[in-house]
């Protein structure tokens, strides 16, 4: 080899290139963390010099996956440390408030600049009719400490996970705060806790209360935790690589891409097909994060539990995203009142959110829908004291959905899919008081209503609708008929195959809005989002040529199995996973590793010419 091959070998191993991030799923990457492990392995009871090392490599990782963007980590890294031992060092409740303050404030502004600054510049131009454009400040500063025009200054570029560290970040100072925990005793073992690798570009979020202990504990792994480890690294990368990108690759991007290129059939095949592939994407990496990190002896919070079973929306967010779903709880849905009152907060966000969706709108209609639902929300408060905390728990819900929304993206699909997400949950909340006779007689007005609608206006949106009123309907009209006729047999296990199917449908129609600008640069999210997602409804809701369905499964026969397989092992019963999981891990270790040479062999046998992201990376 000669010293060109050596430079050039030395420079794909340490320099970045954006073309080719460090991930999961790269052969690099498992070099990579076996160089880590056997380093980590010299070390594994020496905790201090551990953790620096774990630190170290972690920043490497981060570095490899997106270049300098590691100085907005190494920032954020000395300043919570810092901050967190003011809040702690204070003895005036008045001074120990402004540290806390000003660390919530400063990890907001670093999030929101790179996140936020496109959004909130559409919010300005659109209230003051004005154009202004967004300006990267440190591509300015790159620019001029090189004296090169080597970044573009009027280019704000996203880093990898932000989302994920300002919010573990924030949990750390909140819990100072609280006095849940005392602050990391070094500025190493606190760069270990923001950086871990394993989950640091897309999660789980850890909560300092929970990941800080482990920290300072001494290596241990027994033969079954290894086994365990294994299987879920072998499962993460079969969902992300077998069910994920195959599906997204060969025919939910293709659809995706241009709707109106597909039939109505393939738009909705699509969509229900990006319900698995998020979920087998998402939870992939998750699983594969969990037993990385379970091989050095770190235990990650489980971040989704069969999402697909859940019988309402309320008990999805329980099982999706749990790690997000228990941050916003804990550190915006309490702090803004809970279930026990409004707040000044509640008001503030659900005012500034309702002028958002204004200025975003440019529509007089959407103006006076948020006048409407505004005035009728205050008109209860005012006229139902008794129902008075009711409604300010369900405000409080609204706004964490919704900004749990804009979390997700700065855009305005993000918003409505916040939006739906939370309007669903308060439906559903309203729905399960109610008696059979009163949804069975509100479902028949309603679809006569969507009916009337269809034929006076003959908007696919209708249509969509009232095919699921009627759905809907029929249920809630055969239970009727069951409970006049004197049934008292109750079949719970066929209600809660109803209630899957509903949420699973309702969830999967919320993610048209999710799918349709997720993977776009803000500056064009928002149009381009509405156009898909307008398309789509248009091609779903429109006249199916059904002569051509049985050409179309045949065309995707292996899309449409994966897609029926990935639904049919997400719906066993968890006592049957939980079984193959412990058999896994108790094999011996010869039969093992022979599972384990077949398992990666076939798992590599679907993979796409050009490596997929994840798609939680960029959030």
């Amino acid at each position: 080899m000669n010293s060109a091959m050596i430079l050039q070998l030395l420079k794909d191993i340490f320099v970045f290139n954006p073309e080719y991030p460090l991930l999961f799923t790269q052969f690099y990457f498992w070099a990579f963390f076996a160089v880590i492990f056997a380093g980590f392995s010299l070390l594994e009871n020496r905790i201090l010099q551990r953790n620096m090392y774990l630190a170290f490599v972690s920043f490497f990782f981060y570095y490899k996956t997106s270049g300098l963007f590691v100085l907005i980590l190494l920032f954020a890294t000395v300043f919570n440390y810092y901050q967190g031992g003011f809040i702690n060092k204070a003895r005036k409740k008045k001074r120990k408030t402004l540290h806390f303050v000003v660390g919530i404030i400063v990890n907001l502004l670093v999030l929101f600049y790179f996140k936020y600054a496109y959004f909130f510049t559409d919010i300005l131009n659109g209230l003051f009719e004005a154009n202004f454009r967004v300006f990267d400040v440190f591509s300015w500063i790159g620019n001029t400490l090189s004296g090169e025009e080597r970044f573009d200054v009027g280019n704000i570029l996203l880093p990898v996970g932000i989302s994920f560290f300002t919010f573990q970040n924030i949990s750390y100072i909140f819990d100072i705060y609280r006095k849940k925990i005392k602050p990391v005793n070094n500025i190493w073992n606190f760069a270990f806790y923001v950086s871990f690798f394993p989950q640091l570009v897309a999660g789980p979020i850890i909560r300092a209360n929970e990941f800080v202990p482990q920290i300072y504990k001494k290596y241990h792994l027994s033969r079954r935790i290894f086994g365990l480890a294994v299987f879920w690294i072998l499962n993460g990368l079969a969902k992300k690589i077998i069910l994920s990108d195959y599906i997204a690759v060969n025919f939910v991007d293709r659809v995706f891409s241009n709707p109106t290129m597909f039939s109505g059939f393939e738009n909705l095949v699509a969509l229900f097909g990006y319900s698995l592939q998020v979920y087998a994407d998402f939870s992939g990496y998750t699983d594969i994060a969990i037993g990385v990190a379970m091989l050095m002896g770190f235990y990650l919070p489980k971040n989704f539990n069969s999402p697909y079973k859940a019988s309402n929306p309320g008990n999805f967010w329980k099982r999706w995203h749990i790690s997000l779903s228990r941050w916003l709880q804990d550190y915006l849905y309490i702090p803004l009142g809970g279930n026990r009152n409004a707040t000044f907060g509640t008001y503030a966000c659900i005012i500034g959110i309702g002028l958002i969706a204004i200025m975003l709108a440019h529509n007089i209609w959407v103006t006076f829908a948020v006048i409407y639902v505004g005035t009728v929300v205050r008109l209860f408060l005012y006229l139902s004291p008794e129902r008075k905390r009711k409604i300010e728990t369900n405000l409080n819900m609204m706004n964490t959905m919704l900004l749990g929304g804009l979390w997700h993206g700065a855009s305005w699909n993000f918003m409505i899919w916040g939006g739906l997400n939370g309007l669903g949950i308060l439906v559903y909340k309203f729905w399960k008081d109610r008696g059979v006779q009163f949804r069975t007689s509100l479902l028949a007005g309603l679809t006569l209503i969507l009916f009337f609608l269809k034929c006076h206006y003959d908007y696919p949106v209708f249509t969509i609708l009232l095919f699921w009123s009627a759905i809907l309907f029929a249920g809630t009209l055969i239970r009727l008929f069951y409970n006049v006729l004197g049934g008292k047999r109750k079949f719970s296990y066929l209600d809660m195959c109803w209630g899957i199917f509903q949420t699973f449908a309702f969830i999967t129609f919320t993610r048209l809005f999710f799918r349709a600008g997720s993977n776009l640069n803000p500056a064009e999210a928002n149009q381009t989002a509405w156009d898909t997602a307008r398309n789509m409804v248009n091609q779903i809701g429109g006249k199916w040529d059904v002569s051509i369905i049985g050409d179309i499964v045949r065309n995707y026969i292996a899309v449409f199995v994966l897609i029926a397989l990935g639904m049919l092992i997400h719906w066993l019963p968890e006592r049957w996973k939980r079984r193959y999981r412990l058999w896994f891990a108790a094999m011996p270790l010869v039969p093992l590793g022979i599972v384990v040479i077949i398992s990666v062999f076939v798992i590599y046998q679907f993979i796409t010419a050009d490596l997929q992201k994840f798609i939680y990376f960029q959030f």
